[in-house]
């Protein structure tokens, strides 16, 4: 992990000096990255200031744009090393956050990490699409994050039947986010989201970043979401 004075500073820099308190717990998350990623594909960035830079601050900057209810239940839909969701969990441990996954032993990692960082977290072993038809998780959660996962339209029919009506759906997305937000608005729209914000900014170093906050003003209607392969085939 990069020394404490530079994880504190980086911190600050993004307007969250009170993340830098947490050195210890981010340090540990940084060390079992890099030792499990070892043993299986969990990232492509493997030196301590791209972890620190390109995933702990890329995962804590929308808590600077976004306010989160106390006590949210917060979903993170295609976890995989568990962005942004375990970030934002060790800054607000009131969150009660669940990892959803295809990838079990990608869970696995999590929970042990969890447990490590003696935060409670819960974990699905499902298809995003098959939770959003399952009555357990179908709009049960006040927030819903995606980083790095699929373009918005298929990503918003993975997402928003997840989210209780009121909810809302973070999109963490890179340079490319408004031109896919011009290109799925319409299946946000379908499936009972609303474009609420759109944020543009830059992490430090200069790396172009869009967050989209989807307000859930309506139920998502029944036949949503479809099979994997009509989502992918014929996007909405």
């Amino acid at each position: 992990m990069i020394p404490k004075e530079q994880f504190e500073a980086l911190m600050s820099e993004i307007g969250l000096p009170e993340a830098g308190e947490r050195y210890d717990a981010f340090t540990t998350y940084c060390e079992e990255l890099k030792a499990w990623s070892e043993k299986m594909n969990l990232t492509a960035i493997k030196d301590d200031e791209g972890i620190a830079l390109k995933h702990f601050a890329d995962s804590l900057l929308p808590l600077t744009m976004v306010e989160l209810p106390e006590g949210a239940r917060l979903i993170d839909v295609g976890s995989g090393a568990g962005f942004p969701g375990l970030p934002m969990k060790l800054l607000r441990p009131d969150l009660r956050l669940t990892f959803l996954d295809s990838l079990q032993k990608r869970l696995t990692f999590l929970s042990e990490l969890s447990r490590e960082l003696g935060v409670e977290t819960v974990t699905i072993h499902s298809r995003a699409e098959e939770a959003g038809r399952n009555p357990a998780c179908r709009e049960k959660y006040d927030v819903v994050t995606a980083r790095a996962v699929a373009a918005l339209s298929p990503l918003a029919e993975y997402c928003l039947p997840l989210v209780r009506v009121g909810g809302i759906f973070l999109a963490l997305k890179g340079s490319t986010g408004r031109e896919e937000l011009a290109a799925g608005e319409k299946a946000v729209k379908a499936l009972g989201g609303k474009v609420e914000q759109v944020f543009d900014y830059t992490l430090p170093g200069g790396d172009a970043r869009v967050l989209l906050v989807i307000r859930k003003v309506s139920p998502t209607p029944p036949q949503y979401p479809r099979e994997t392969a009509k989502i992918q085939k014929k996007p909405l």
